[in-house]
């Protein structure tokens, strides 16, 4: 199939969290199995692509806020998919790919309204002719509209399906009316069957409204996402295309993440080996963080972006009341509020508690390899990636049940054998996740763990099983 991908970020070129991963990842696994992938993304300040900087310019000129603008589109191939960049300064040469200094950027509306023509636009230029168009999160939502609308006697997307991937319905790319005109849409789309949104325009919206099939990233979100609690004023939406909504659990590279390859790693280790490695990852990261040298001490491990939606706000008392028996070990940027929180719990804690609070790649490595206990109290969890990293690392994950966490964690035996990997609590609640990573304490001692640390690394988180859902959900669109 010809395949292509609409996303505001993917690596290696530009991350801010797991749509990244997703993309990027995703992307070359279906271009590894002979499928034809090429990838718009815009062309940021930070791309890590240096390359760009002398290659090829090919001119385009963008429909855009009823006149037209004059865009850049770069290119570069690698392994097996071609990347194209939409290179256009005025909106993407700044600091922060969707913001700076902790606010949204005012004219969000304008930027991705350009980056989902010029997409569009791109593709026509190099002669790309997609079987389907798979668009990601709000800031992709506007192609699907434009193909059934803007598009919708264009021959160069005649026989082209959409599919959009809703990674997290919190982010919903919602704008006033005035936007409208900007992203290229006209009266007729102001509606409840359209783009309106609550008297906004939702680029979310236009995603979910007008894409021939619609995924999101677990199947147990997918559930979610019909009810008011998750829905976010869209479930009567979702509901009634609900026999175009598919929940496709997200894969892991695991190339990237492996403990037996890891050049991040005091240590490398495997199934075979999982107890001495990471009791020396342990050792080395204990000696890095200034934590006192104790093998008998259980380390609880963090790795999030810091958020209200991971609920960390509820972990710092419950991890404080138990460090009497336990290390804690956090790496996350975001809410200045809770900075603070975990801040201050390192200076009450000096010893038993270490705060990372910038990005830093190698050390979430570190961190992953080292803790025996990974924690996740997530509020929701369209899927999670943090989980599955960590049972790879052999880190036995206490996590909350919802979204993604309930398909991957298990604290008792289930269907077809499936063997317990974890420690589960109520989303929402400090007094269960407690007892939950009592539960988790108190079992580090005791045989059974090394079942569990077995159980988890052995999961099968590679996308082999996601790819193939996906390459059915594409048919199912080109065939819409």
């Amino acid at each position: 199939m010809k395949i292509l991908f609409a996303a505001s970020e993917a690596v290696p070129f530009c991350k801010t969290g797991g749509l990244a991963d997703v993309v990027g990842t995703l992307a070359q696994k279906l271009g590894a199995l002979g499928h034809d992938v090429c990838l718009f993304l815009p062309q940021y300040r930070d791309v890590h692509a240096e390359p760009l900087k002398s290659g090829p310019v090919r001119h385009l000129r963008v429909p855009f806020d009823g006149g037209h603008v004059d865009a850049g589109l770069r290119f570069l191939h690698r392994r097996a998919v071609t990347t194209y960049f939409i290179d256009y300064p005025l909106f993407f040469d700044r600091e922060g790919f969707y913001g700076a200094s902790g606010r949204d950027h005012e004219d969000n509306d304008r930027r991705f309204a350009l980056y989902s023509l010029a997409t569009l636009e791109g593709a026509k230029s190099v002669g790309f002719k997609p079987d389907v168009i798979h668009a990601h999160d709000w800031q992709a939502g506007p192609i699907c509209a434009h193909i059934k609308r803007r598009y919708a006697q264009d021959p160069h997307y005649a026989k082209t399906g959409t599919v959009f991937t809703v990674h997290n319905m919190a982010y919903q790319g919602n704008f006033p009316r005035a936007a409208l005109e900007t992203v290229g849409f006209g009266p007729e789309d102001w509606s409840a069957d359209g783009v309106e949104y609550y008297g906004q325009v939702s680029f979310l919206k236009a995603g979910l409204a007008y894409a021939d099939q619609i995924t999101t990233v677990s199947p147990t979100y997918a559930k979610e996402i019909r009810g008011a609690e998750r829905g976010f004023g869209f479930e009567g939406l979702l509901q009634r295309r609900g026999d175009r909504l598919t929940g496709i659990l997200n894969g892991l590279d695991i190339d990237a993440w492996s403990p037996i390859r890891d050049s991040a790693l005091p240590r490398r280790y495997g199934r075979d080996d999982a107890n001495a490695g990471k009791a020396a990852c342990k050792e080395a990261l204990q000696r890095e963080c200034g934590l006192e040298a104790r093998s008998d001490r259980p380390l609880i491990g963090v790795v999030s972006r810091l958020d209200y939606q991971k609920g960390l706000d509820l972990a710092i008392p419950a991890v404080e009341s138990r460090l009497d028996r336990a290390q804690f070990v956090a790496l996350g940027t975001g809410d200045p509020a809770l900075t603070e929180q975990l801040a201050s719990l390192e200076r009450r804690h000096p010893g038993r508690v270490h705060f990372h609070r910038q990005f830093d790649e190698p050390f979430a490595h570190r961190v992953y390899a080292a803790s025996d206990i990974f924690l996740m109290p997530s509020r929701f969890e369209p899927c999670g990636l943090g989980q599955m990293i960590a049972m790879r690392y052999g880190a036995v994950p206490v996590a909350a049940m919802t979204g993604g966490l309930v398909d991957t964690v298990f604290e008792a035996p289930g269907k077809g054998g499936r063997a317990p990997n974890g420690f589960v609590c109520a989303p929402n609640d400090a007094a269960d996740l407690g007892r939950a990573l009592d539960r988790a304490l108190d079992a580090r001692p005791k045989p059974e763990w090394s079942a569990r640390v077995a159980a988890a690394m052995a999961g099968d988180f590679s996308w082999d099983r996601s790819v193939s859902a996906y390459l059915d959900v594409y048919k199912k669109a080109a065939a819409r």
